[in-house]
């Protein structure tokens, strides 16, 4: 029988994905076979021809799991799922029993297996399959991954507790997520006095860190729906910082910092100039990540003459400068197969932040 722990978390982009890569890399040192399911998967996908959710698809890829797929995603929600299930065209029994069967499937498979909820523990329960039923479901013990604060963290720990209590799952750890180095052990000793009476483990996770929360270019490309233009090799590059080109030419190129992405309007033809320039020069070519150029108005010829000869990347969009700018800073950059930087960044954390033999100790 394998072991296996279901992960959780107090809401989303808590950084489940990011905890079920670690454990993956992990349990690969100490177990010959791995193993990963998504039971409900929100974010449809197709991996090699299969519909299936895209954290597993993302699993499958950097794990080399291509014999399991036909079981890593059971279930695959679409827009008009609920709606199905709630009109009675499709039974939440049946989806249950699909998850019941994928699981048992790879339970002979493996000798560890990771499985990932969806967002908070009550998403599903519009059709009858929360986080807590699920785990229940699967039989397996649960680790609820919370935000790195104090007062909101024992707030949501706790509401999501009483879910999984109601459904008789039992909690094995809190882990505590995207802490802020300076505060790491200061919000752990704070949340184990809060929990001091309860049977679960209260350990810390990763530290915020801007490499994993940051996007690619190529992220930022399909936020916008717009192709990269330019140095399209730059894909993968991340933007660390987003700044508005709202200033004087000379203000912003003072202002650049580290791999810089820059939202500059259509019409501002002397930045554009300025900053394509800039980029083939060694000292900014590290500050600048690339455009964005939102605006109706047309780039002028010569403008769009020096940006292609710059070959700095670039993405044209049509939408406002404001707008632009709301979709790329709300918008949590998730992790896809092609992040090299960002899952070899989580394979190294791992062994210094994540205590694995605790975690497996307590299955």
């Amino acid at each position: 029988m394998a072991k296996k722990i279901f992960i959780a978390s107090t809401g989303q982009n808590s950084g489940k994905t990011t905890t079920s890569l670690s454990l993956m890399f992990l349990a690969r040192k100490k177990y010959g076979r791995i193993g990963f399911i998504k039971p409900l998967g929100p974010k449809p996908s197709t991996y090699n021809g299969l519909a299936m959710d895209k954290d597993a698809a993302l699993m499958a890829g950097v794990f080399g799991l291509d014999g399991d797929i036909e079981y890593m995603s059971p279930v695959v929600l679409y827009p008009d799922s609920t709606r199905k299930v709630l009109d009675g065209e499709i039974r939440s029994e049946v989806l249950l029993d699909k998850i019941r069967q994928a699981t048992a499937e790879l339970e002979k498979r493996c000798d560890f297996l990771v499985l990932e909820g969806s967002g908070h523990s009550g998403v599903g329960s519009v059709i009858g399959m929360n986080n807590a039923k699920i785990a229940k479901t699967m039989q397996a013990p649960v680790m609820i991954i919370a935000g790195g604060g104090i007062g909101n963290t024992i707030d949501s720990v706790s509401l999501n507790l009483a879910l999984f209590r109601q459904e008789q799952v039992a909690v094995k750890m809190v882990l505590l997520n995207k802490l802020i180095p300076a505060k790491r052990e200061s919000s752990l000793h704070y949340l184990r006095r809060a929990f001091a009476g309860e049977s679960f483990r209260v350990d810390g996770g990763f530290n915020y860190t801007p490499v994993l929360a940051n996007p690619t270019l190529g992220r930022i490309s399909k936020i916008l729906g717009c192709p990269l233009s330019g140095d399209v090799r730059e894909v993968l590059r991340i933007a660390h910082h987003v700044q508005l080109g709202a200033a004087s030419a000379q203000r912003v190129a003072d202002l650049l910092e580290d791999s810089s992405l820059l939202l500059v309007n259509s019409s501002r033809d002397e930045l554009l100039v300025m900053l394509a320039s800039l980029y083939n020069l060694p000292e900014y070519r590290r500050k600048i990540a690339g455009l964005v150029i939102p605006g109706l108005a047309p780039v002028s010829k010569i403008t769009q003459k020096i940006l292609a000869d710059s070959n700095i990347p670039y993405i044209r969009t049509e939408i406002t400068n404001a707008e632009a700018f709301t979709r790329i800073t709300s918008d949590v950059s998730k992790i896809t197969v092609d992040d090299r930087e960002k899952i070899d960044l989580i394979r190294t954390l791992a062994d210094t932040e994540i205590d694995f033999e605790a975690i497996d100790a307590l299955l």
